[in-house]
């Protein structure tokens, strides 16, 4: 992404509102004269300059990356809003546990999942500790003193779920899936398995990105799930069969650190005609995740409903108990994966990966080399013998992005005898060594696996996080200001994603706490065997192969920005929006 749609020097990626240079189609019509005298000459002095207001991106034009959403799209996120969430507790009534109004064609089970990042802006925004940050989310969600206290309906959301254990599950089946790709000779001609390197697939704002601009990068996606959407993917499956229901009666709201999120949720790919073996063609899909609000829509969303959430009680909220007993303990189970600022804030995909192979090689170590900045780092797993084992990378933010993108772009072979390739080398692409030697100047095919993420600094800093002055603005006691709020400068805007990083990091702590010498956490290899137990039992007991639950595909989008439309066509929104999403 150019330097020029950049917001300031701290972030890379283009949050909604912010001025660019993206041209118009229709310009603002110059007024017209109020002379009639066709002959009248105007001195140059007198003519009023045209000050022209600056083209606007917002949310429907572009989310983190530089590629266009499409109309469909542009709808389809458009319907993803608090308000969106307020409209739906207050149309449909709580759905009975009990199944005596099951059948009554009105009632919604309505469940929420929550990301780490979300709880971290909370903690940060209201001086509390992470964990009272996530009983405060619990209070309000599912609380007599939250969404139930207000409303047309009274209704509530009966699960609220953290999606640090879906986190866990992907990166079990992440580190499977690098070990299968290593383990194989070659890259074998329609495989289901990704190329090497593996690029990972949980950040929507990459995936438009590669989708839109580079094709060649999707043979390398991780072809794993996110939290977010195998959390809907597990929600829908297990409270459908279990009470009975169709997954349209399962509500699921998603609360994310990004707007892109809102994309992902909208994927076909992310439906029940994925997995559910029973579904029609006539019946419209369903979504897996059916609304996604970022962390400052959650503030509106409570100050929608009168709700102040720092007078809500900061304890923990009883949940029933989930229809499967086994399925209940694995998805109200603690995080046992590490945070700290060697896993990253954006859920420890390649920190996973590589203390699994150190693992798996007696006496290996990691070693970390800087690359030109803080969001490029590369991880090199030596063996006691100092001879390189597993190369691997990290790259966030789109500045990094490019260039990754340009280290494995194929090389266009010249026909002149001797030519060099676009890449540089002689006659063709050429495999770089794994070795330090090559971290800097490699072409990234020698990488076994690179964490990308969209935002500068990961995931707490996504676009959808609470931003330092709307942090003011919900803490202030005042309620008018004199004058305009100043403008933090980037000093402030480090410290205040500093303190967000620091609650993120405190959950490990938290957990550390509690740890008494009689429960000594589960080791790596006891911790990855309980997840494939638990993922085991969930796909038997839904009769589906884990392969359709928690495994998606990734295609060229072709956006239709600057094509040309007929006039807008209500009946063609309504159609756009209704077509995955059961009925909005």
């Amino acid at each position: 992404m150019s330097a020029i749609l950049s917001a300031d020097d701290l972030n890379d990626f283009i949050s909604p509102g912010v001025a660019c240079i993206k041209p118009v189609e229709t310009l603002p019509k110059k007024e017209e004269s109020n002379s009639d005298n066709p002959y009248e000459v105007t001195k140059e002095d007198k003519v009023q300059p045209e000050n022209l207001p600056p083209a606007q991106i917002s949310l429907t034009d572009c989310l983190a990356c530089s590629g266009c959403v499409t109309s469909a799209e542009a709808v389809l996120i458009s319907l993803q809003s608090h308000a969106e969430v307020l409209n739906t507790l207050d149309t449909y009534p709580e759905l009975s546990l009990s199944g005596d109004d099951a059948h009554d064609g009105e009632g919604r089970i309505f469940v929420a999942s929550v990301s780490p990042q979300v709880r971290a802006s909370l903690a940060a925004t209201y001086g509390i500790a992470e964990k009272d940050a996530d009983n405060m989310i619990h209070q309000f969600l599912s609380g007599p003193q939250g969404l139930r206290a207000g409303g047309a309906k009274n209704s509530g959301f009966t699960w609220v779920v953290d999606t640090n254990v879906m986190r866990e599950a992907v990166l079990s089946l992440t580190a499977d899936e690098v070990s299968d790709s290593l383990a194989a000779t070659s890259d074998t001609p329609g495989s289901s398995s990704p190329k090497r390197p593996i690029l990972s697939s949980a950040c929507p704002g990459w995936i438009c990105y590669a989708e839109k601009t580079h094709p060649f990068i999707l043979p390398h996606l991780s072809r794993l799930k996110s939290p977010q959407a195998l959390t809907g993917t597990f929600l829908k499956t297990v409270l459908s069969k279990c009470l009975g229901i169709p997954t349209s009666r399962i509500w699921h709201l998603a609360i994310m650190p990004c707007f892109d999120k809102k994309l992902e949720a909208s994927r076909e790919e992310l439906t029940d005609a994925a997995w559910s073996p029973s579904s029609a063609e006539s019946t419209a899909p369903v979504r897996d995740v059916d609304c996604v609000i970022t962390t400052r829509e959650l503030l509106s969303l409570a100050s929608s409903r009168g709700v102040s959430l720092p007078s809500l009680p900061l304890k923990p909220v009883t949940q029933p108990q989930f229809p499967n007993p086994v399925l209940h303990d694995f998805l109200f189970s603690k995080s046992n994966s590490a945070q700290n600022a060697t896993t990253g804030t954006s859920g420890g995909y390649l920190y996973h990966v590589l203390k699994c192979f150190q693992s798996r090689n007696p006496g290996s170590e990691i070693e970390i080399q800087r690359g030109r900045n803080a969001d490029v780092v590369e991880y090199f797993l030596m063996s006691p013998e100092h001879q390189p084992i597993m190369k691997a990378a990290r790259y966030y933010g789109f500045r990094n992005i490019q260039n990754l993108v340009r280290k494995l772009k194929p090389a266009r072979v010249s026909r002149l005898p001797g030519a060099r390739t676009a890449n540089g080398a002689m006659g063709g692409s050429r495999r770089q060594p794994v070795g330090r030697n090559a971290a800097s100047g490699g072409s990234g095919s020698d990488y076994a696996y690179v964490e990308v993420m969209a935002c500068p600094g990961g995931c707490t800093n996504g676009g959808g996080q609470i931003r330092i002055e709307d942090a003011r603005d919900a803490t202030s006691a005042q309620t008018e200001s004199s004058g305009e709020t100043p403008k933090p400068s980037p000093h402030e805007q480090r410290a205040w994603l500093a303190r967000v990083d620091e609650a993120y990091y405190s959950a490990e702590s938290d957990l550390e706490s509690k740890v008494t010498p009689q429960s000594q956490p589960l080791s790596l290899a006891e911790q990855e065997a309980s997840v494939h137990v638990a993922l085991n039992h969930w796909a038997t007991f839904m009769g589906v192969p884990l392969s359709k639950l928690a495994y998606t595909t990734y295609r060229e989008v072709e956006s239709d920005v600057g094509k040309p439309q007929g006039p807008p066509d209500a009946a063609r929104v309504v159609e756009l929006a209704g077509k995955i999403g059961g009925g909005w």
